[in-house]
């Protein structure tokens, strides 16, 4: 990405001096209540940022943020089975509108939204073929934009990792998983000035599709360092328990 592509992404998403340290500072709560599987905590934050929005209309940097926590949210409501799922994957989407309606190369936004339009899908039979496709026609777009996006590469792995083992859809996805891993690998996992998110779900990951391949040692080596970027991971510290185990 240029130089001046980044000033106009930080200027869109108000991520620039002051700005940049309160959005680093939301994120880093995002991420801890997630992290954590502090769903009050994500609710409240949640409540917080759509009151901001509701007095701030023009800030695209919250709509944003509060659309992570909305994509969050989702996540957790799948894990515990609750019903919140699918009206959290759907709030995130609508949070990302105006942000893609300023600027449609918002690579950030249009990751995000892919995520929460191929979360939607799995709840939404009806709408399934429609929602992947929106998913899928993001990814495209930002992985042409920037096609060393680490979260990108971590989205886009995410959504065909669940094809039939040994297939090429999920030998594909699994190298753009030891892509976006390497990425994450080079890049900081505690900048304030653009999204930051992603380091502690994709090294979970590898791991995870490491021991699915008998790789236990590896499987360890990446939940671990899962750890070493989110020490209170719960996700992470239960399957690291898993392992230790005869």
């Amino acid at each position: 990405m240029s130089a001046a592509r980044n000033l106009m992404l930080c200027a869109l998403l108000g991520w620039t001096a002051a700005g940049a340290q309160q959005g680093g500072d939301l994120q880093a709560q995002i991420l801890y209540a997630y992290q954590t599987e502090d769903n009050n905590g994500l609710r409240n934050l949640i409540r917080d940022l759509s009151t901001q929005v509701e007095s701030d209309e023009g800030d695209l940097s919250l709509h944003y943020h509060l659309a992570h926590a909305q994509y969050r949210r989702a996540l957790l409501a799948e894990h515990s089975g609750e019903r919140e799922a699918e009206s959290a994957y759907g709030a995130c989407i609508d949070e990302l509108k105006p942000v893609l309606a300023q600027d449609g190369k918002s690579v950030e936004a249009l990751v995000l939204q892919s995520a929460c339009y191929a979360g939607a899908a799995n709840h939404k039979k009806l709408e399934a073929v429609l929602l992947r496709s929106r998913a899928a026609e993001r990814l495209k777009t930002a992985l042409r934009l920037e096609p060393r996006n680490p979260r990108a590469l971590f989205v886009s792995s995410m959504q065909d990792l669940p094809a039939k083992p040994g297939s090429a859809e999920r030998q594909q996805a699994f190298a753009q998983l030891q892509q976006a891993v390497q990425v994450f690998d080079a890049s900081s996992a505690t900048r304030v000035d653009t999204p930051g998110w992603g380091h502690a779900d994709a090294y979970l990951e590898m791991g995870l599709e490491l021991k699915s391949r008998g790789d236990l040692l590896g499987a360890r080596n990446y939940i671990e360092k899962s750890l070493i970027v989110a020490p209170d991971f719960k996700a992470a510290q239960r399957q690291l328990a898993q392992l230790a185990r005869p």
